[in-house]
């Protein structure tokens, strides 16, 4: 029996084999069924999605809207989804047409199809870390050899050092794949600094994958609203995808509805992708998306403004805890903290475990963004504070208190 179940694993590719489970899965797993611990693990807010949006999926399925859709999404979504791209960039950017938007099952979906669409086995892919777990583990699965440039802590703020970052970048290179508003660390790039990196990977002839799926989970003041994009810098045909999701402006994160943003030459070839991997995304979902795009007013900015007062209320506590090191994002969802006392917390996973079983409080571990975890992942770790209750962080950070004091 032995023999056959070894057989069996043996036919698997051994990249597939030596992938990682979640550290944060993990955490999740060990307060999993405990109703005691407050949970601020995963990414998403404890806030159900808004009634209008779920009852356009309803209204959908009523009108038995079961059938399969076309590859790249309903035109009138992909439509909605390019004037609302286009409205969202800054003046003199190039607007953004239907022809360059593919629908997709999710936003990883679409970071995965967009690596499948550019890597061959063997290529090179750089990314900025630390980052979401997929985002480096996508060109692994694909057969890439990957090289991370790590952003730096300074005073609890993550910065990336530019020269080291275009050093990176080579001929060799054939993607860059960058996540800014960042997960975990809420590092935003300025847009001098993503024109720097755009006109330094069309000189190296670099794809740029941009996962740009908090860019409206923007805190400090712009005239649109959100984050600096590349889509405010790129030419129409510039080598560069750009991957979005409902999932975090839109309450929507179990839906699984995203979009990518590409080259109008690419399109095509992208819904083949998406053809060979879900075929489309479900016409009830996409119909609850166009419903979201039309009712973006009444959603996402007083979302904002509640995570601004989520991260104003959590991150001064966590500053005034002995030993905790921690700066407030500009961007995202999540406070991302040190915990200066190596001796005890050097092991961030063994440290999130800990405070699941002794303090009731589930955080993810600062080394499951980093690969081969280095030195400045450890001892770090990663609150999401969109809650609906204010007082839920507040209560997080006092057992986190009593918990250090032991």
């Amino acid at each position: 029996m032995s023999l056959v179940s070894t057989s069996k694993k043996a036919h698997m590719r051994q990249t597939v084999l030596n992938l990682e489970e979640s550290m944060i899965r993990q955490v999740a797993n060990a307060g999993m069924g405990r109703s005691d611990v407050l949970k601020f693990w995963f990414g998403e807010s404890d806030e159900a999605t808004p009634a209008f949006i779920r009852d356009a999926a309803i209204a959908s399925l009523q009108l038995g809207e079961t059938f399969y859709a076309h590859n790249l999404g309903l035109p009138e979504l992909r439509d909605a989804i390019a004037a609302y791209s286009t409205g969202l960039r800054c003046a003199g950017a190039a607007a953004i047409g239907a022809d360059r938007i593919a629908v997709t099952s999710g936003g990883v979906n679409a970071l995965m199809l967009a690596v499948q669409a550019l890597v061959d086995a063997g290529d090179e892919v750089v990314a900025v870390t630390p980052v979401w777990p997929n985002l480096t583990a996508q060109p692994l699965i694909m057969g890439a050899r990957l090289r991370c440039v790590s952003l730096k802590p300074v005073a609890g703020e993550w910065q990336l050092d530019m020269a080291e970052l275009l050093a990176a970048i080579t001929p060799a290179t054939k993607l860059l794949i960058v996540n800014a508003p960042n997960n975990p660390t809420g590092w935003t790039l300025s847009r001098a600094e993503q024109e720097a990196i755009l006109a330094h990977c069309r000189q190296t002839g670099t794809w740029i994958l941009a996962d740009e799926v908090y860019e409206r989970l923007y805190f400090d003041p712009t005239p649109n609203g959100c984050a600096p994009s590349f889509l405010d810098v790129a030419g129409p045909e510039d080598r560069l995808v750009v991957a979005h999701s409902f999932s975090k402006s839109f309450l929507m994160t179990g839906w699984r509805l995203g979009w990518l943003v590409m080259p109008a030459s690419m399109t095509p070839h992208m819904g083949k992708l998406v053809e060979f991997n879900t075929s489309c995304a479900p016409v009830f979902i996409q119909r609850a998306g166009l419903v979201a795009l039309q009712g973006t007013n009444n959603v996402t900015p007083q979302l904002v403004a509640h995570l601004k007062i989520c991260r104003d209320t959590l991150v001064p506590l966590l500053q005034a805890l002995p030993g905790v090191e921690v700066a407030s994002a500009k961007g995202g969802m999540y406070a991302f903290f040190r915990l200066s006392d190596q001796d005890r917390f050097g092991d961030s996973l063994e440290t999130a475990k800990r405070l699941v079983v002794e303090a009731g409080l589930g955080l993810a571990p600062g080394n499951a963004f980093m690969v081969n975890p280095t030195p400045e992942a450890q001892g770090w770790l990663r609150w999401c504070f969109a809650s609906r209750d204010v007082a839920r962080l507040e209560q997080g950070v006092e057992r986190l208190q009593r918990w250090l004091a032991l």
